[in-house]
């Protein structure tokens, strides 16, 4: 879709959809079929943010400063004002890529509605005839330490051997210790977590069952004890006012 330059929003969902039928009705995860749908949506707008502030001024420029007081009285616009308008409303959908926008469109939705609703729907956990030691060994330890440690370790040293290796600047007004904190929070992992340890354990055997629900406990208590060590990373080492900030 990309490489034809097609930035039509409704395109890629129409496609979207097509292709996520089809991967259900194979036996294929219909996950993947989201994941390979959204590499190919666009992430380059159709203006560049110099062409659309030249449109913007061009269009605007139409609208004289005389004209204020008209402009007030009336509510019904004339065609070549709807026309300049248009032109204005045009370019900012350009300069705004699709896959932004439909992120954009879609982020209250999924954080709103789908993530509390998938969350609601997978995040059961039975406690009878769990043993004290399953909180902390097998499969619930292997999961803690992942998140935990294997989540900060991970984001840490990628952003700094990014950074170092000048492939990407360093945050303005940041530092390490902010870097850490916030790599500390991505050791919160619930809905993808749950995600996949219901693909691997989920096959409804007794044993499968039992390693579920550990799994789900291990992924509870990691990203309880990564959003609680981030929260107190962060409030140790963000800064408190906007001076302390360099602003």
């Amino acid at each position: 879709g990309s490489v034809l330059s097609i930035q039509s929003k409704i395109f890629y969902i129409i496609v979207g959809i097509i292709v996520w039928y089809l991967f259900l009705n194979s036996g294929i995860h219909p996950t993947i079929a989201g994941v390979l749908v959204a590499f190919c949506v666009p992430s380059r707008p159709v203006f560049a943010p110099e062409k659309y502030i030249k449109q913007i001024r061009k269009a605007i420029a139409h609208f004289n400063a005389d004209d204020d007081e008209s402009l007030s009285r009336r509510s019904i616009l004339d065609k070549d004002q709807m026309d300049w308008l248009k032109e204005i409303e045009s370019a900012s959908d350009k300069v705004i890529s699709p896959l932004q926008d439909l992120e954009d469109s879609l982020h209250p939705v999924v954080s709103y509605l789908i993530v509390p609703l998938f969350a609601f729907a997978n995040a059961g956990i039975c406690f009878w005839g769990m043993s004290a030691g399953a909180f902390f060994s097998g499969i619930s330890l292997a999961i803690i330490i992942g998140l935990v440690v294997g989540k900060f370790l991970g984001v840490f040293a990628f952003s700094w051997v990014t950074v170092k290796t000048g492939l990407a600047p360093m945050p303005a007004r940041s530092d390490w210790k902010m870097i850490a904190s916030i790599a500390m929070l991505a050791g919160i992992g619930f809905t993808v977590s749950l995600f996949i340890a219901n693909l691997s354990f989920g096959g409804g055997s007794e044993t499968g069952n039992t390693l579920l629900n550990n799994a789900k406990l291990g992924i509870v208590i990691g990203s309880l004890i990564a959003g609680a060590g981030g929260f107190l990373l962060l409030h140790h080492f963000l800064p408190t006012t906007a001076q302390d900030a360099g602003e």
